[in-house]
């Protein structure tokens, strides 16, 4: 899927998460495809997922576009979203629509950059390269990198960003706002209504994860509220 097809299919619709980790119930590529196939069905038009195996199995699965990713944890750095050229290259070789990645203006293991990384994508594949940002700063530093588009996934979950119980809407607005590239709304959207709002404030697309296929965080929530005092 060429550029102009993949933003075309994702403008104004649903993309969902389909991820487990290896401590979570539903960790299996098996399991991942299969409920990004319910996914599908249910409506959405491209599918965002961690690990190599998990997007091969996705893409054939579902043949929708995949936003693949590689989560892994480095001792000299705190970025574990697509953090090195090891995770790119796994990643390369299960041709992705999109490659997301950490963007944020934190150290990268290994002294990479995220500049050479992006470069290094862009010169092997048609592949795209989604920035996964939290704060406007790190907008602007993606941005001057060559990314190809920036998703709102680590606001709140980086020491400089606001730590909030819902999406960052003010993040969205602002940067719908002033950036020239295609802003994704993600994280913590946990309704319909939530996401619409994304669309509303200017979001080219929206991703939502853990309110639709994380079943134990779906039970908790309810679990909780059924006990509240």
């Amino acid at each position: 899927m060429d550029r102009q097809s993949f933003f075309s299919s994702i403008h104004k619709n649903l993309i969902v998460s389909c991820q487990a980790l290896e401590h979570e119930p539903l960790h299996s590529s098996y399991i991942m495809a299969k409920m990004a196939k319910a996914a599908k069905e249910g409506g959405a038009v491209a599918i965002r997922s961690n690990s190599a195996v998990d997007v091969a199995a996705i893409k054939e699965e579902t043949g929708l576009p995949v936003i693949g990713l590689v989560k892994r944890d480095y001792p000299d750095s705190e970025i574990f979203i697509t953090a090195t050229l090891k995770e790119v290259k796994e990643l390369l070789e299960v041709e992705p629509a999109v490659i997301a990645m950490d963007a944020t203006i934190r150290k990268r293991p290994n002294g990479e950059t995220l500049k050479d990384l992006v470069q290094f994508i862009h010169e092997q594949s048609d592949t795209l390269v989604m920035a996964d940002i939290a704060t406007i700063k790190d907008a602007e530093y993606a941005i001057e990198c060559g990314v190809d588009m920036i998703s709102t996934t680590l606001s709140g979950y980086t020491a400089d960003s606001p730590k909030l119980d819902g999406p960052d809407f003010d993040l969205v607005e602002q940067l719908c706002k002033t950036s020239p590239i295609p802003i994704i709304g993600e994280g913590r959207i946990n309704t319909p209504e939530q996401a619409r709002k994304m669309l509303e404030l200017g979001a080219w697309s929206i991703v939502v994860g853990s309110a639709i296929s994380r079943p134990q965080l779906i039970t908790k929530s309810f679990a909780e509220g059924i006990n509240a005092k």
